[in-house]
């Protein structure tokens, strides 16, 4: 299991790399989350959801994403509520403090899919979340060490140089664990080292010395990390001012499955920002994105609170194009009612009348792998589905997309506002090719597939030159 003295400090990264290292050393290998906190998911084999970081570890591995390999998913929906996704299903809606009553229930489910996973896989890479040094959360744990020690897992505690006071972390953390918890680690490792490692080697040593783990080695900070999938909106990376077709996402407070994101950071023939609060849309903008969201209400507030509703205007008049994708669909349209209360207090909220549909909320979640085809081009395409909510009205009848006899999305009568509930469209070469460059974009020969497998490839190549990874996988049992 490899755990961090902090969020962010690269544990889902080190997994898929360890993960396919392993595989490239012929070990059948799987990973394993107890509990993440994403509101980037993905759909799974067995018809349910993971956080969108195990399902690129499941690739590393050469595996199709399954739910016991992210037992507990926390979907936030407030800053103090999320919902809670137990084995890939909604069990229920709770704050900060009704959690953690639950999360003594939890280790059960949590316990059976790890048992699944490791009598089906010669090794089970476990990924820790957050830090075990929150010692006041140590009561009922799932994510870190509670787990490890139920599990009788051991572990590697990763901490992040780039931050500074790497020493600080690992030793601190040393010294706030439990007796029982300090003997589940067996070595660390320091990540996103910048510079000459020689320079740290006395660091090195004194966290060895002070801390009496084995340090597994010193791991170089790995450039190519931007092109694979991205876990938090805010690793999604903006491309480099210049020409070529300018792609805006406007980044909601709550953007849920934005990797619709990641192939088009890639484009070289795309400009692509994201778009943070505070700032206005930009008057260059060919198309402006209105991504997936959490709840869609609470962010279509957001967006207005922003000013991004009288950009949009703006943008429309210019003859710039918008494409909303599920929640950023919802809120094309004319209303979102959520009479139920699916996605916090019933009511019913006006959208931003560019669609002439109606969209309601219900309890009714739909979960797919889906293959398509756009109308607008007839290009074939898959993605999938995620959302609670249903839409309808006469912009309906342009629809986005076929999926088979039944007609998906809507478009504006003048084609230049379009919505979908497909999510990953643009992972489809022939898709992005052709909707790009509709829009003006130069054509490109990116096949975005084979990019995530060749980084991939060479984060694991960068593990195995850079550290001890006989000793990495020794430490399983």
């Amino acid at each position: 299991m490899l755990q961090g003295t902090g969020s962010n400090v690269g544990k889902s990264v080190l997994v898929a790399g360890l993960v396919r290292a392993a595989r490239n050393r012929g070990i059948s290998v799987a990973p394993f989350k107890p509990q993440n906190m994403s509101n980037n998911a993905a759909v799974t084999a067995d018809g349910g959801e993971i956080g969108r970081a195990q399902a690129l570890q499941a690739k590393a591995a050469g595996l199709a994403p399954h739910t016991d390999m992210n037992p507990i998913l926390l979907k936030p929906e407030t800053e103090t509520g999320a919902q809670i996704v137990v084995q890939g299903k909604r069990l229920t809606t709770a704050k900060a403090t009704e959690y953690s009553n639950l999360k003594a229930s939890l280790m059960k489910p949590v316990l059976q899919s790890f048992q699944r996973l490791k009598a089906a896989h010669d090794l089970v890479l476990v990924e820790g979340a957050g830090s075990p040094a929150e010692v006041n959360l140590r009561a009922n744990d799932i994510a870190n060490m509670g787990f490890a020690v139920a599990a009788d897992v051991p572990v590697l505690l990763v901490g992040d140089i780039d931050r500074g006071g790497v020493i600080a972390q690992l030793v601190g953390t040393e010294a706030l664990l439990s007796a029982e918890d300090k003997a589940r680690i067996t070595g660390f490792l320091v990540n996103k080292f910048r510079g000459d490692p020689a320079l740290f080697e006395d660091g090195y040593k004194l966290i060895a010395e002070r801390t009496g783990w084995t340090g597994c080695g010193v791991l170089p900070w790995f450039e190519e990390a931007w092109k694979l999938p991205a876990e938090d909106a805010l690793d999604i990376r903006s491309s480099k001012e210049g020409a070529g077709l300018h792609v805006v996402c406007l980044r909601f407070s709550r953007i849920a499955n934005f990797d619709d994101m990641d192939p088009l950071a890639q484009e070289p023939g795309v400009r692509l920002s994201m778009l943070e609060a505070g700032n206005p849309i930009p008057g260059d903008a060919d198309l402006v994105i209105l991504p997936g969201s959490k709840s869609t209400r609470a962010d279509l507030a957001f967006l207005r609170n922003q000013g991004w509703d009288i950009d949009l205007a703006a943008h429309r008049r210019r003859g710039g194009h918008i494409l909303g994708l599920c929640g950023g669909y919802q809120m094309l349209g004319n209303h979102v009612s959520d009479p139920e209360g699916i996605e916090g207090a019933p009511g019913n909220e006006s959208g931003l009348f560019m669609l002439d549909v109606e969209t309601e909320m219900t309890g009714d979640k739909r979960l797919t792998e889906t293959s398509a085809i756009h109308a607008a081009s007839g290009v074939s395409f898959s993605g999938y589905e995620m959302h609670k909510g249903r839409t309808h009205g006469p912009d309906c009848a342009r629809p986005f997309a076929m999926i088979g006899d039944i007609a998906e999305g809507a478009m504006s009568p003048d084609g230049r506002v379009m919505g979908s509930y497909l999510h990953g469209m643009f992972r489809d070469n022939a898709f992005r090719q052709a909707i790009l460059t509709s829009l003006g974009a130069t054509p490109s020969h990116l096949n975005y597939d084979q990019e995530v497998e060749t980084t991939l490839d060479a984060l694991a190549n960068h593990l195995e030159q850079h550290l001890d990874l006989d000793r990495v996988f020794a430490l399983a049992k």
